[in-house]
């Protein structure tokens, strides 16, 4: 092999280990679904999708809260403040709290206190990731956070407090939710019926009620605007006489 063609292989094989380190990372991706999460002890018992009963045999202490228009209820578990609850089941567990769309568990967030085996985020992450079978692609996430977006779903911990805090979200019924709430927007506009507006000519101190013709003759530096007839009366204008008749 001439001096040559070395001189190449030598500049041209880092350039491969780059890239192909860089191609590496860019499909290093979380493919999995949320039905497909193991149930593990780090969860407590607690798995994404199970409705208000399951939730309630798990502790039968738990009060829901009132389920709005949208289909969304929520509740929080207290171990600490609740002298009901048994404590070792909850063990390093200072809250958790669950959401609920149509009756189903949608979000499931638990607070972590300095006791727990995972008291740094990286530890967490480590350590939940090992337990749940997760890729590692996870990403920054807020101030000294991570988060793994998947298929369906995402997580994050972040650092709460004295301990690390950690949430499950299901992305398809946050997208259902917010779906619903644009949908009822755009309801209650329909309904809206537009307002009365009332054109004035400030010079004549008379007002044109809306749909009479003649409003359009006030020159715009005479032209005032009033939400209501009451409005413009009480203002001192006095209907114009063409359009008295008019509503």
């Amino acid at each position: 092999m001439n001096k040559k063609r070395l001189i190449l292989i030598s500049l041209v094989a880092p350039l491969i280990l780059i890239c192909g380190s860089h191609a590496f990372a860019q499909t290093n991706e979380c493919s999995l679904k949320l039905a497909e999460l193991p149930n593990v002890p780090e969860l407590l018992g607690f798995k994404m999708g199970m409705g208000k009963d399951e939730v309630k045999s798990r502790v039968p202490q738990v009060v829901f809260g009132k389920t709005d228009d949208f289909g969304v209820s929520k509740t929080t578990i207290n171990p600490d403040f609740d002298p009901r609850i048994n404590k070792a089941i909850f063990a390093g567990v200072r809250t958790v709290s669950l959401d609920f769309l149509d009756g189903q568990l949608t979000s499931l967030w638990l607070g972590y206190d300095g006791t727990f085996k995972w008291t740094t985020v990286p530890d967490f992450v480590k350590g939940i990731s090992a337990a749940l079978h997760l890729p590692d692609a996870w990403a920054s996430w807020r101030i000294r956070g991570q988060r793994l977006r998947c298929t369906d779903f995402q997580m994050t911990v972040i650092n709460v407090a004295e301990g690390p805090g950690f949430r499950i979200l299901d992305d398809k019924a946050e997208k259902l939710i917010a779906e619903r709430r644009a949908a009822k927007e755009e309801e209650d506009s329909g309904d809206e019926e537009p307002s009365p507006e009332v054109v004035a000519d400030k010079q004549r101190k008379i007002y044109y009620p809306r749909g009479c013709q003649l409003a359009i003759k006030v020159a715009a530096a005479d032209r005032v605007i009033f939400e209501s007839p009451e409005a413009a009366q009480q203002a001192g204008y006095k209907i114009a006489g063409d359009c008295s008749a008019q509503p």
